[in-house]
């Protein structure tokens, strides 16, 4: 059998690859050669807020490691009966909508019209209500720092969910340098280096249940993180930002797929990839492909802060910065060596200077500088 899709679509992280039963040598098939390209979608509808649409193309695995954002399209979200919500490009090939309150259990899909003149439409979807998270919790464990999230729907509506994370973490560098080298000379530095940045991180693993199975809508102590007891992350504050989803069936079968093609290969045990499209359809021509499944549901989200104080005193404390320490120290004619730009300027000392690498001493090189909102 040979390998029908190596295409990448890195919006939605999938890899379509197959083994062959009984067969070590590696093949490379023609088709990797091709410049086929299709539209993925990657979004969903928020019934009760607003909703982002990120809009690209899938790329040949041998190719740059680039997305071909799909730019200068219109798009808007509509409904059985013709109305229509317009989204608009922003960020180059996102598009986002008003703040929108849709009607619940009333249908919508995604239509697409490309800049070249190629339709799209996703399948109408009802839309559903996602209830709120019941907790966020975290605990120390013998592995590491553990965290669940808790949720329930007593109408039994839901019955599927979907999770999605982002983290944030303090980063405070070990050096503040009070010297600097500008014009073949060293100096007292004039713009300080920052004191500390924000390393942000948005998961990338699909995180899925279903109560189906359950005489009660309840989802408990479900495992969504697990952090190192070394993990740089927990050395000062850390906060995860909880993101819940209400799918239908049809939606949970789509993530559930995509998660087997995505995390479960390994073996010849594993379960084996397969043709991933999802509810998005070309209308201009129905033998063109495209990828991504839209649902259409509000969002539930909640955010806690985990600071240093709060863990195990015998945990380590992990900087990230443990290769830094202590600095080097310059003595004699140390110019050339600040020439090549590898190292940095830290402090005077008798008969030289000391001096660290630019990752040592500007954390910028790790996150931002710039304080989140909600810290």
């Amino acid at each position: 059998m040979r390998p029908a899709f190596p295409l990448v679509c890195r919006g939605l992280a999938w890899l379509l690859v197959l083994l062959l039963p009984a067969c070590v040598d590696p093949y490379s098939p023609e088709i990797l050669a091709a410049k086929r390209s299709y539209l993925v979608v990657d979004g969903f509808i928020n019934s009760q807020g607003v909703t982002t649409i990120k809009l690209s193309r899938t790329f040949a695995i041998t190719s740059l490691p680039k997305v071909p954002n799909e730019t200068r399209a219109t798009v808007y979200i509509e409904d059985a009966a013709g109305a229509r919500f317009p989204l608009a490009e922003g960020a180059t090939g996102t598009y986002t909508s008003a703040y929108l309150t849709l009607t619940t259990g009333r249908t919508y899909r995604l239509r697409i019209a490309t800049a070249a003149g190629v339709l799209y439409a996703s399948d109408f979807v009802p839309a559903k209500i996602t209830p709120p998270l019941d907790a966020v919790d975290w605990r120390p464990e013998p592995t590491g720092l553990g965290i669940y999230v808790s949720a329930h729907d007593d109408t039994k509506a839901t019955q599927y969910y979907r999770w999605e994370y982002e983290e944030t973490w303090e980063i405070i560098p070990p050096f503040s340098p009070s010297i600097e080298f500008v014009n073949n000379a060293i100096r007292p530095i004039r713009v300080l280096y920052p004191a500390q940045c924000w390393g942000n991180e948005r998961a990338a693993a699909i995180q899925l249940a279903k109560t189906t199975a359950l005489s009660k809508d309840i989802v408990s102590d479900l495992l969504l993180r697990r952090l190192a007891r070394t993990s740089e992350r927990l050395y000062r504050r850390y906060s995860i930002l909880v993101q819940q989803h209400a799918l239908t069936k049809e939606e949970y079968a789509y993530w559930e797929l995509l998660r087997k093609n995505t995390e479960s290969l390994g073996t010849l045990f594993d379960p084996q990839p397969s043709q991933l499209t999802g509810n998005v359809h070309c209308l201009s021509n129905d033998t063109e492909l495209a990828f991504g499944f839209v649902g259409a549901h509000s969002l539930a989200q909640k955010r806690i802060f985990i600071e240093r104080g709060q863990l195990p005193f015998d945990w380590p404390f992990v900087s990230g910065y443990e290769a830094c320490v202590p600095p080097d120290t310059a003595k004699g004619n140390y110019i050339p060596l600040l020439r090549t730009g590898f190292v940095v300027p830290v402090s005077e000392v008798r008969d030289g200077i000391t001096v660290a690498s630019l990752d040592c001493v500007d954390c910028r090189r790790r996150g931002s500088a710039n304080r989140p909102a909600f810290w």
